[in-house]
């Protein structure tokens, strides 16, 4: 079996849900509040193992009890949180509005994922080790660039989600094989509100990318062929809050399989669309045998 590190944060999302987000300036009274293990990188390590992957987390939580809840939550998934260290202080967290249409809106406090700030000899012995890394944009860009650079000179193939989206280092875009960002983060980092457009500037960069569309689907490019889009299940959405990570996560299982980029996709889309129709993040995200069965 593929193993599929993952280099990326831990927060405890506290999720407010409410019938309509406030404006700016405006109170508006919600109706429950629940906290969350999740975190971007935490979020797809759950996806990935819980999709049927051997997964090992590589970052930080704190030394509050939001720190144990998330490192149990993990191993309760199935993920090795042997290198996942805990730093003196808070553990990250995520603060989100999630509205009756199940949009969210999210405010991220790093706290401990902000401490990790470089590899050691562990971290990169990892991903030297595993088939696939996942990357995202929570923990700070020196550690990042650096497990992508670490995988490329091993020959690991590295996804990267731009997420909270930024410029990407020449360091970072020269490493990634596939990026994978929303349709929302793929125009900031070109400019380019037409996904297909989009995604053709951003195969300047990296040489395969997947632009996820929410509802209506994801579009694929790789360098050399034309765009291809891929329509997701119609479903009635919940929370969709973990659901780009739940894709993430999945289509990573499914690469390291050896499956085709179609049926990754077409897999990893059922996968999200069983997410958007349960509440929060890492527990609405499904097993193997649901998306199986979908």
């Amino acid at each position: 079996m593929t193993v599929i590190a993952v280099l990326g944060s831990t927060n405890m999302d506290v999720v407010a849900y409410v019938a309509r987000a406030p404006g700016r300036g405006e109170t508006v009274t919600g109706r429950e509040l629940r906290t969350v293990p999740g975190g971007k990188g935490a979020n797809q390590a759950v996806a990935a193992a819980r999709a049927g992957g051997e997964v090992v987390m590589i970052g930080a939580v704190g030394t509050d009890e939001y720190g144990s809840r998330l490192r149990t939550n993990l191993e309760h998934a199935g993920v090795d949180t042997d290198l996942l260290h805990t730093a003196a202080g808070p553990s990250g967290t995520a603060h989100i509005v999630v509205d009756d249409e199940g949009s969210n809106a999210i405010v991220v406090i790093p706290g401990a994922n902000g401490t990790v700030t470089a590899l050691g000899p562990g971290e990169k012995a990892a991903i030297a080790a595993a088939g696939l890394l996942l990357l995202q944009l929570e923990l700070p860009m020196t550690v990042v660039t650096e497990g992508a650079m670490t995988a490329k000179a091993r020959g690991v193939r590295t996804i990267l989600t731009p997420s909270p989206v930024q410029p990407l280092p020449a360091g970072l875009a020269d490493s990634v094989d596939l990026l994978i960002p929303n349709e929302h983060e793929a125009a900031e980092l070109t400019g380019h509100t037409d996904p297909r457009a989009a995604a053709l500037s951003l195969l300047r960069q990296v040489p395969e990318v997947v632009i996820t569309l929410g509802s209506r689907g994801c579009l694929y490019a790789a360098r050399g062929g034309e765009p291809v889009f891929f329509p997701a299940p119609e479903v009635t959405a919940v929370d969709t809050t973990g659901a780009g990570d739940t894709f993430v996560g999945t289509l990573a299982v499914a690469l390291g399989e050896g499956r085709s980029v179609p049926e990754a996709v077409g897999w990893a889309s059922s996968a999200a669309a069983l997410c958007v129709q349960r509440p929060g993040a890492s527990t609405s995200m499904p097993y193997r045998s649901e998306i199986d069965a979908s």
